[in-house]
């Protein structure tokens, strides 16, 4: 199979698995808006990791500041806590609730 035909038969599969959205609310717009961007953050952390690890071709190696990954981490956070403005999710709580089931699970696991 080349890729042309490839293409053609994605396409009538999405034709018939397509599903039918409705138009988004603006806050749905939002939450989809900052997922998108918390996943470019993610991946930009990722990238310098990978830097920091040696582990990129040469020549992202060689514009590679260690520095910038301390921004790419906060981009992450700022970023992971808009969306959960934008989700409605208190993130105190959220982070609390997860540190009790964290650590009960651990105590639990040790026993």
């Amino acid at each position: 199979m080349n890729l042309k035909s490839l293409q053609e038969k994605i396409k009538l599969l999405n034709e018939k698995t397509r599903p039918q959205y409705k138009l988004y609310s603006q806050a749905e717009k939002e939450i989809l808006t900052k997922t998108v961007k918390l996943n470019e953050e993610v991946g930009e952390l990722c990238n310098d990791i990978l830097s920091i690890l040696k582990l990129q071709r040469r020549a992202k190696l060689q514009n590679f500041d260690k520095r910038n990954m301390y921004e790419e981490f906060a981009d992450v956070i700022i970023t992971a806590m808009q969306l959960a403005i934008a989700a409605g999710v208190d993130v105190e709580r959220a982070v609390g609730d997860k540190l009790k089931k964290i650590e009960e699970r651990y105590l639990k696991e040790k026993r």
